[in-house]
């Protein structure tokens, strides 16, 4: 992690020692601490124009180029936090904050800029304090000079690693004139690999080795081989160079003998850079491969130990299933014979209405109408009749319509009655309405005749009268 501080953030660190200054303290270290300066915003990001550089070591783009800005308010003196729309956001106390929106801070709270890789611990993990600056000044990030020359250093190594050997550069490389006649044969001296560059190579996977997983594996090999590549391009450009002032070394001028010993002594040292990046690639490769394979045997038990549980939960699903089926189907099967018997209930039910109406019908049947008894009445002969039949009989014989017997008296039969008005109520609709209609017809010729009755009797006593 590589940390630089403004011009006037740098001044202001000049203050009294005994002063209490906030900082944002590293959780787990002892340096790379922040610096919170009051008269000014303090910018956090990967960019180069912020007030700290955070580069992660492990996800190059887990910090944003502008990832968040620290400033202190002036009415009370508070500490806020914005979010500059982060890619990985800013957590405050466990908690993502809203981009573009201050939050408010106070002394303790944790503040984590991105989330964790692989699931490790969050990188940039810090909590606001407030200290005199004598107790933290030892654990506070380089200064801007230190961490402006580092930067310089390793955007100039990128720029030298894209750029093509015709693409024309804004810094005026340095010639190696032959003579004042012939300054078509000046040549620029060939860019020699970065000490830094080559340096962070080689101490990056000592520095980091513990905390590097097997997932950044290919890209620190990729590394090392971009810069075996870049040392081959430099060697062969060289080469090239030394085998064309070679060519000119007959005219015996010492500025192009000199120029060969110089050119032969950078070929030299290029072949040891490159002699040794490779020696570091194979180290790390021999190294980072038994952890490669021992992760990956991990990975793969632990793909099976999930796989066998996978098909456990299957297994028990399909015995659940098939319980669950066994019951659904025992369960039709008691439907099945409650219908059953619901059927033949029925039936017996039918059955036994058909047969009282058969009884009906046959023993409690008026022989004069062929209906059932409607206010049955008995004969001194012990025969029973409909009232309305036996009334309408007697008018023209005096005697029983089954035997011929002379018929003295006749009488109501109410348990008769009775009988059939409760097995009515067991037969069909349709023999209901009959019955009614049966009844209220005959009601209404009783009341016919009874009228006529009366017309009678009353023209009888009128002529009486007269």
């Amino acid at each position: 992690m590589e940390s630089t501080t403004t011009e006037s953030c740098s001044a202001e660190e000049e203050d009294s020692s005994d002063s209490e200054v906030a900082c944002l303290m590293r959780v787990g270290k002892k340096s790379e601490w922040l610096r919170l300066f009051g008269n000014t915003e303090v910018t956090v990001g990967r960019g180069v124009n912020v007030t700290y550089q955070l580069l992660s070591a492990s996800c190059p783009l887990m910090i944003s180029r502008l990832h968040c800005t620290f400033k202190k308010r002036k009415d009370d003196g508070q500490w806020t936090v914005t979010d500059k729309k982060s890619l990985n956001g800013v957590w405050v106390n466990g908690n993502r904050i809203p981009a573009d929106e201050a939050h408010l801070l106070r002394l303790g709270d944790s503040i984590q800029l991105g989330v964790p890789v692989m699931g490790s611990k969050v990188e940039f993990d810090y909590v606001l304090v407030q200290q005199p600056l004598k107790d933290i000044k030892l654990h506070l990030a380089k200064t801007h000079k230190e961490g402006a020359t580092a930067a310089a250093i390793t955007e100039s190594s990128k720029r030298k690693m894209t750029m093509e050997e015709d693409e024309p550069s804004t810094s005026k490389p340095k010639l190696y004139r032959r003579s004042s006649s012939d300054k078509s044969l000046a040549k620029a001296c060939p860019p020699p690999l970065k000490k830094c560059q080559l340096q962070q190579s080689r101490s990056q996977p000592e520095e980091t080795g513990s905390r590097y997983s097997s997932f950044f594996f290919p890209k620190t090999v990729c590394r090392y081989s971009q810069n075996i590549l870049l040392l081959r391009e430099q060697v062969d450009d060289t080469q090239r160079r030394v085998a064309s002032l070679e060519g000119e070394d007959q005219q015996g001028d010492p500025l192009v003998r000199e120029r060969v010993q110089e050119l032969q002594s950078q070929l030299g040292t290029l072949r040891g850079k490159m002699h040794q990046m490779e020696t570091l690639k194979k180290s790390f490769s021999e190294r980072r491969w038994p952890e490669k394979t021992q992760q990956e045997e991990q990975m793969r038990q632990q793909l099976n130990d999930a796989l066998q549980e996978q098909k456990k939960v299957i297994v028990e699903h399909a015995l659940s299933r098939q319980a669950f089926e066994k019951i659904l189907s025992a369960k039709n099967k008691e439907l099945e014979a409650t219908k059953e018997e619901k059927e033949r209930a029925r039936a017996q039910k039918d059955e036994v209405v058909t047969q009282m109406t058969e009884v009906l019908e046959n023993e409690l049947q008026c022989i004069i109408c062929s209906e059932l008894f409607i206010e049955a009445v008995t004969l001194n002969c012990a025969h029973s009749f409909c009232s309305y039949c036996i009334t309408q009989w007697r008018k023209k014989k005096e005697e029983c319509p089954i035997c011929r017997q002379a018929i003295t008296s006749q009488s109501r039969c109410l348990a008769l009655d009775n009988f059939i008005e409760r097995m009515m109520e067991n037969l069909s609709l349709d023999v209901k309405e009959k019955r009614q209609s049966v009844i209220n017809e005959r009601k209404g010729e009783r009341c016919v005749w009874e009228f006529v009755r009366f017309v009678q009797i009353f023209a009888q006593e009128v002529c009486l009268c007269c």
